[in-house]
């Protein structure tokens, strides 16, 4: 519709070609056409929709078809009788009708008819529910998000069969109208989170929104942080588990990624894997990506620090490997890991840009031909590739701080390059005290473990069996704590057991639990 907005809403009226011509001063796009037609006593009729958007099979067989067949109604009520289609609702006026039709829903004019009728018959061509690339789970659900808002939130219905589950729809972007839609579990998400969420976005004034990850900037409490601000996921398993642990999900039509809030820095150690295998096995893969994760930023650093300041924290007979390798390398140990660091990341980015094969071809030339020629050449050493090569690979332990970690990772280099390890120390000590003190609505960051919250460590880097998450998160702040109600004698085999909370016994248990937790 036409952007410009005035401050008189422009309404309908009984005459149809009034109507219409209204439509068509507001809507002069070549794609917005009127379908004409005549009732059974020769009133006229008319839809107005977007070619390419609408389907015209279904206008044409359940609106067109059966209002040809019968003398025109006289009011909307009778147009909906005689209709065949079940999504119909009205629009009194110019402003409302113009942005269900640009959305692929067209409206229904009969002549003596005050107002318009918007008809459910969008078609927009969709993707299979597919599992996505960026979450390939060995065990487990395998569906994944697509574009289509409707249909995510029917995979997340189709998984919460529950009333208490809600919708709160808005759109976003002058010129875009993106459909936007924030999920929640009522009783068990924080109220004050879903309000400053909806308050957000509602606040937002830009053009358009392509992707969530526009609407994830405006959901940021520090827009300018290294670190995200909103988790993010394209599973509806593992949306569907975070909002029953009282977590707020948005979704945005045309983007296949899901925003969870409020977001704590443990989630991106946790993986959809880490549930369908022993406890055991979860921690150790668990407390295995943080030590990754340490080796990407600190293992570069570390060398270069080596090196330059203290040679004696290098054993002696890797010494000997490394100064023999850096003889007669031209650069400095800061520039050459720095310089190697820039070339691992054009490589990166140049693979996921290139088409799949080419990518292939240039991977194996990096890696190979280039590093091979570069350490014949004398141009860097051979230990400085390999710590390279493992930082780099650490860091996709953890996909979704890859980019975070890469930019930390220059910058400790270059930190260690300069004052060596008091620099690395210091930056240390700088980027534990930013997180502590960042917080997530309501939410820190670093929760369960700054502040120590001792219930919510059993699901953080240790994960503990199914029956110790019987409460919800306490960092998460919602009222309603149980998630999980365990008969009492169920090891026993006893089969006259109240469940746990039922009856003074277990109420006192609750209670005792409630006291601890505290």
């Amino acid at each position: 519709m036409d952007t410009k907005q005035t401050d008189k809403q422009e309404t309908f009226g009984a005459d149809i070609r009034a109507n219409l011509r209204m439509l068509k001063e507001a809507l002069p796009a070549e794609d917005i056409l009127v379908y004409e037609f005549a009732a059974g006593d020769g009133t006229a009729c008319a839809a107005v929709y977007a070619d390419g958007i609408t389907d015209k099979e279904l206008l044409g067989a359940l609106v067109a078809r059966p209002l040809a067949a019968a003398p025109a109604p006289k009011t909307r009520e009778e147009v909906r009788r005689k209709l065949l289609f079940p999504e119909v609702k009205e629009a009194d006026d110019l402003d409302a009708a113009g942005k269900e039709i640009l959305a692929g829903n067209p409206a229904l004019l009969v002549d003596g008819v005050r107002g318009a009728l918007i008809l459910g018959t969008k078609k927009v061509s969709l993707r299979a529910v597919a599992e996505p690339q960026t979450a390939i789970a060995i065990k487990g659900p395998r569906e994944g998000f697509i574009e289509d808002i409707k249909t995510n939130m029917g995979l997340i219905r189709r998984r919460l069969k529950t009333p208490a589950l809600r919708f709160i729809m808005l759109n976003v972007g002058k010129y875009s109208q993106t459909a936007v839609a924030i999920a929640y579990l009522d009783g068990v998400a924080d109220k004050k989170a879903i309000r400053a969420i909806e308050a957000r976005i509602r606040a937002a004034d830009i053009d358009g929104v392509p992707d969530s990850s526009y609407i994830a900037r405006f959901l940021a409490r520090r827009p300018l942080s290294l670190f995200k601000q909103a988790g993010t996921t394209e599973k509806p398993d593992i949306l569907c588990a975070k909002m029953l642990e009282g977590r707020i999900a948005v979704l945005a039509d045309g983007s296949p990624i899901a925003l969870t809030l409020p977001y704590m820095l443990t989630e991106d150690f946790q993986s959809a894997q880490d549930y369908f295998v022993s406890p055991y096995r979860a921690t150790v893969s668990r407390i295995l990506r943080l030590f990754a994760v340490c080796v990407s930023v600190f293992l570069p650093a570390l060398y270069v620090a080596a090196q330059l300041f203290r040679l004696r924290l290098i054993p002696f007979g890797l010494l000997i490997i490394v100064s023999g390798g850096i003889r007669s390398i031209p650069l400095s140990p800061g520039l050459e890991m720095f310089f190697l660091l820039a070339v691992l990341e054009i490589l990166v980015e140049a693979s996921v840009r290139m088409p799949k094969y080419v990518a292939l071809a240039l991977s194996v030339i990096g890696a190979l031909v280039l590093g091979d020629t570069a350490v014949k050449a004398g141009l860097v050493s051979s230990p400085a590739i390999i710590i390279v090569a493992i930082a780099g690979i650490s860091a996709y332990t953890v996909p979704d701080l890859t980019g975070t970690l890469s930019l930390v990772r220059i910058l400790y280099v270059v930190v260690a390059g300069s004052i060596g390890p008091y620099g690395i120390v210091l930056l240390t000590a700088l980027l534990i005290w930013y997180l502590v003190s960042a917080e997530s609505y309501g939410v820190p960051l670093l929760a369960p473990f700054a502040p120590l919250i001792r219930h919510d460590l059993a699901d953080s880097l240790y994960k503990a069996d199914l029956a110790a998450l019987d409460r919800r998160p306490r960092a998460l702040r919602g009222k309603n704590r149980t998630r999980l109600k365990l008969r009492r004698d169920a090891a026993a085999g006893r089969e006259d057991e109240q469940p746990s909370g039922e009856g003074p016994d277990g109420q006192a248990a609750d209670a005792a639990g409630e006291e601890k937790d505290a």
